[in-house]
């Protein structure tokens, strides 16, 4: 009696608290979806300065909330699925901001693509993995992954980079960096013909390679969610990508807008495309590598790497094709240069199968002189 006395004299839990523990979600995960569906409904993005700002705010935090669900279905599905399922989440969100601001009028629109593309591959290459063996550097020493599976990703890496990126500078069928549109047709096949491969090679036949070590201690990794915490996370998933996509159709125009009246190249709004959409990936590997689970931080940024492009490159191909819009691929002799640096600097710096901070650092450094170049042509 005294225990039901006791238990009706408790407080309830808050809503927040009750909601976390009956779905295993945080609240801001489920709020913004929803709040981007709201903010679509309503034309928030049409309104005055104040209303792009909150749209722009609520984009954002549905971005990271579809990264974050995708992180739970990942986390249940298990390695190397589960960064599979979250590169492909992150592409789908990075290709709709891209054809979202192809369809503007804004000047240069037609070397979005290429940019995003480009600072997606700089980010990852170079910020992502610079400071996650740089953390797990400092932290463990020197740390160990599968070289065999970090190979095939930076094979793969290679040849797609070069095919969507160096080679349109060099056709001739097509007037500047550009590809004509039967070779359009088949760069865009064969990127997305390896990475299908590479992900065969992942999930099948070679699923070892990508494999954390077994000798790592069970507790460095977090309890898989329950199924059902999984399939909300995955509806969820499903109504931010919605969300994103129109959001991002309705604030493109304003934010090429921005960019040029600031006087900065547009070059930037590919910059920010990618960190926004790679930032809670970023943030997953970083915890990873400080968990000494290198291998599975490796998997999340190679992973998306080629994601970028073997899904991306099809993906902006097809609404080119289809829509008649000028699409420019070929980067720059500055571009060419950090690109061939960064692809020569980690096959040394993966080439072992060991890391330590040095590597780490190296790659921070590229990383930065991408930033500053970028600001500052």
């Amino acid at each position: 009696m005294t225990g039901a006395t006791d238990a009706a004299a408790m407080p309830p839990p808050s809503t927040k608290r009750a909601l976390l523990q009956r779905t295993g979600l945080p609240l801001w995960s489920l709020g913004f979806p929803l709040l981007g569906l709201l903010a679509v409904g309503i034309g928030l993005a049409k309104l005055a300065t104040a209303g792009i700002v909150a749209a722009a705010v609520i984009l954002i935090g549905a971005v990271l909330a579809a990264v974050h669900h995708a992180e739970v279905v990942a986390h249940r599905v298990g390695e190397p699925f589960g960064t599979l399922v979250l590169a492909v989440s992150v592409t789908v969100i990075e290709v709709s901001l891209i054809v979202s601001l192809m369809l503007s009028n804004a000047g240069g629109a037609s070397a979005l693509a290429r940019d995003t593309v480009f600072a997606a591959i700089m980010i990852i290459v170079n910020g992502i993995v610079g400071l996650c063996l740089l953390a797990g550097g400092l932290r463990h020493g020197e740390q160990r992954f599968t070289l065999r599976g970090v190979s095939a990703a930076l094979c793969v890496l290679a040849a797609m980079a070069v095919l969507s990126l160096v080679l349109p500078n060099y056709t001739d069928s097509a007037p500047g960096p550009s590809y004509a549109p039967s070779q359009l047709v088949f760069v865009a096949v064969v990127s997305l013909i390896l990475y299908l491969t590479f992900v065969l090679v992942q999930t099948v036949r070679h699923r070892d390679y990508f494999l954390p070590d077994e000798t790592m201690p069970q507790d460095a990794h977090a309890a898989p969610p329950a199924l059902s915490t999984t399939w909300i996370a995955f509806a969820t998933l499903l109504v931010s990508l919605v969300g994103v996509v129109l959001l991002a159709k309705a604030l493109s125009a304003t934010v090429e807008r921005a960019i040029l009246d600031a006087g900065l190249p547009l070059a930037i709004v590919g910059v920010i495309i990618a960190a926004l959409v790679l930032a809670p990936e970023s943030l997953a590997a970083y915890r990873a590598a400080r968990r000494n689970r290198l291998q599975t931080s490796l998997n999340l940024a190679l992973g998306s790497a080629l994601a970028t492009i073997g899904l991306t490159i099809p993906a902006v191909a097809i609404v080119s094709l289809v829509l008649d819009l000028p699409l420019a691929l070929g980067i720059g002799a500055k571009g060419v240069t950090l690109l061939v640096l960064s692809l020569f600097t980690i096959t040394l710096s993966l080439g072992t199968g060991r890391t330590t901070i040095l590597g780490g650092a190296v790659h921070l450094v590229i990383f930065a002189a991408y930033l500053f170049t970028t600001v500052v042509p």
